[in-house]
């Protein structure tokens, strides 16, 4: 039996004819001429109710979740550019062209994105380092050596020490905080939070 689906727009009008309120809506239609409205519906995530123990437990809930708002598309961002970075570096000759263009690049990003970045708390920065690490599967600091050598990488590290961070802070969702944080970004992706 060879079953045969067509797929097409449908508009849905009210009962009395006018379009008034009508909508237009993706359809398939069966071999037996049935049209079948065909909507796609976003992902909903159902956790359980957070019940705090303290006032001091909410707050941190809360403060994780305005740091996740802020740093998330930062985060998403950067691992965007870290792999067209990527491919664009594997295009270049030699060594002496990667680090032209890296050089080239660092400037772009400071002159871009450091004005935007001096506004984030120190608890913001720290979330986007670990979200840097979510995305991109390595952390700021093994990115700054990768892509600028372990002298600078070195040097900012004990800038983050001294600030209050670690660039070398990884990302595990079994951790109990990062559950916490992986949780937030589930909300805030699918519109939830």
């Amino acid at each position: 039996m060879c079953v045969c689906l067509s797929s097409f727009f449908v508009g849905a009008f009210a009962q009395d004819g006018s379009d008034e309120g009508g909508y237009v809506v993706p359809a398939i239609v069966d071999v037996d001429g049935d049209t079948i409205p065909n909507i796609l519906l976003p992902q909903v995530y159902v956790y359980p109710v957070l019940v705090f123990k303290d006032k001091k437990q909410e707050k941190f809930y809360w403060k994780t979740v305005r740091d996740v708002k802020k740093t998330l598309p930062y985060a998403k961002m950067i691992g965007k550019m870290l792999k067209e970075m990527d491919k664009e570096m594997a295009a270049l000759p030699d060594d002496k062209a990667r680090k032209k263009y890296m050089e080239a690049k660092e400037d772009e990003l400071l002159a871009t994105y450091k004005p935007v970045m001096r506004k984030f708390t120190l608890s913001q920065g720290k979330m986007l380092i670990r979200l840097v690490d979510r995305e991109c599967n390595k952390t700021s600091y093994q990115l700054i050596k990768q892509f600028r050598g372990g002298f600078r990488a070195v040097f900012w590290q004990g800038f983050a020490k001294m600030m209050g961070a670690n660039l070398k802070t990884t990302y595990d969702p079994n951790n109990e905080d990062d559950k916490i944080v992986e949780r937030v970004i589930n909300l805030v992706e699918a519109g939830q939070l």
